[in-house]
């Protein structure tokens, strides 16, 4: 009932400030759920929402977000997207949270999975000059204080 309200609500919305369905359906395309899409599919449709032209900051982030809150580790040619959409919009920070959430993706797998993305994606990461979370030292708290159990 909400859904269809919601629906209808939007229609109306749309139809009264004029916004156009080619700019919806781009940026609308990573909301919807598409169940029945092949892995194919659904890499082809993330690298095409990356690779626009016209992609935004908060479209990016939007896309990363979604894309991280799935249960799933990116491909590395999503990956590779989502970074140059990174490097277009002049966002490091934002290439290296992202960095960051795929490793996190990980789990319990980091040491076998996370070596593989950066062996994938490392050409780009070398073309576009961004570095690994771990080059940085973002991997080590900076103010942590050794621990009692290993001072000798």
């Amino acid at each position: 009932m909400l859904r269809s309200a919601a629906g209808q609500l939007f229609g109306v919305l749309r139809g009264t400030v004029g916004l156009t369905t080619s700019r919806l359906g781009a940026a609308g395309a990573v909301r919807h759920s598409h169940s029945n899409e092949s892995a194919e599919e659904f890499d082809a449709r993330y690298e095409a929402y990356f690779g626009r032209s016209d992609i935004d900051h908060w479209e990016a982030r939007k896309g990363m977000n979604d894309l991280l809150g799935m249960d799933l580790i990116p491909e590395p040619k999503v990956i590779v997207a989502a970074l140059k959409a990174c490097r277009r919009l002049n966002d490091y920070a934002l290439a290296i949270r992202f960095l960051e959430g795929c490793k996190d993706k990980c789990g319990n797998k980091v040491n076998e999975i996370y070596p593989y993305l950066l062996q994938e994606i490392r050409p780009t990461l070398t073309e576009l000059g961004i570095e690994t979370p771990e080059e940085l030292g973002y991997d080590q708290p900076e103010l942590a204080l050794k621990s009692v159990y290993d001072m000798h």
